[in-house]
């Protein structure tokens, strides 16, 4: 064993330092050389390999080269560590890598990214404009423009589902770290872009495993998407392509089925339930769970109040209506 000697002198002059024994013990030099001078033992011997306690020389010791078992273990722990660690991000490098190339996973060439297939309803429109009729065969979607969309709609999504929608690049990296540390509690990582992703290229996942592949994936076509796209485009075919259940696939219908309104006229409350309705359209569903649906609708107000889209006089009358 590898032990500390502090200063010691020979000829029986002994300072009040002490040794540091094999079993993680301090004794005192001067009853150790007490000890080994009553056993017998000459004085020229005792800085010798006598006792396992010291196998290093007095001139050794006095420079400070001193070696212990535990930092040997130190040394074999840092290699093994940073070596995970190198081999982690080497993964992570080769998977993303992967999926660019077409090797895992599904990813849509360009000009299926330029132009994703969408199903839209034909509507029948009288001379004078007025809607007759809408013909679907399995989703009532119908397309609606940036602009024919209420700006409370536009500011209730971003508050609550992307807060800093307009400064990434498809990936949240902090609400992403943010997820990973707090294991979802604290709320999703996922981008506004991300879920377009996964609306238009994600099949359902039949387990968990299946959606943990999922997910590096759509955060390739998030990025190519931002590139593609503006972020106002990206905003309407996200709400063009949500499906807000009961027959009300996009924002157009949904405002119709839920509200008989358009989308440009969509109150503040209204918009705010909607969106709600954006983490789970069945959970928050206003027509089968309203008590969900309310409550929810009250948290995406208060996301608007948090981030300055709205006051919180606003927000607290808000709150009240039902």
């Amino acid at each position: 064993k590898y032990m500390h000697l502090e200063k010691i002198s020979y000829n029986n002059t002994v300072s009040e330092d002490y040794m540091l024994t094999s079993d993680g013990r301090f004794v005192r030099m001067e009853a150790v050389l007490s000890e080994w001078a009553n056993a017998g033992y000459p004085e020229d011997r005792i800085f010798r390999q006598d006792f396992n306690q010291v196998i290093l020389s007095f001139d050794e010791a006095e420079n400070g080269k001193v070696k212990t078992e535990s930092g040997k273990f130190k040394k074999k722990f840092a290699i093994w560590f940073w070596g995970i660690i190198a081999l982690g991000i080497i993964s992570i490098v080769a998977l993303f890598w992967m999926i660019t190339k077409g090797w895992l996973g599904y990813l849509p060439p360009l000009d299926e990214l330029q132009n994703p297939k969408n199903k839209y309803a034909t509507e029948i429109i009288s001379s004078d404009m007025e809607l007759l009729g809408r013909y679907y065969r399995n989703e009532n979607r119908v397309s609606v423009d940036y602009t024919d969309i209420s700006p409370n709609m536009i500011n209730a999504l971003i508050a609550t589902e992307d807060v800093r929608f307009y400064d990434h690049t498809g990936v949240d990296v902090k609400s992403l770290m943010r997820a990973v540390m707090m294991l979802g509690k604290a709320g999703g990582g996922s981008t506004i872009t991300q879920q377009l992703a996964k609306q238009l290229w994600s099949p359902r996942a039949n387990n968990i495993f299946e959606r943990a592949l999922q997910k590096p994936i759509e955060w390739v076509i998030a990025t190519k998407l931002e590139r593609l796209y503006s972020k106002e485009e990206i905003l309407t075919m996200y709400l063009n392509q949500f499906d807000f259940l009961y027959n009300a696939v996009g924002i157009k219908s949904a405002a119709q089925v839920y509200f008989s309104t358009t989308p440009a006229e969509l109150k503040l409350e209204q918009a705010a339930m909607l969106v709600g309705m954006c983490k789970n359209p069945a959970l928050y569903n206003p027509r089968r769970r309203p008590e969900n649906a309310l409550n929810r609708r009250n948290t995406v107000l208060n996301q608007m109040c948090k981030y300055d889209y709205i006051t919180e006089q606003v927000c607290d009358s808000l709150k009240a209506l039902p």
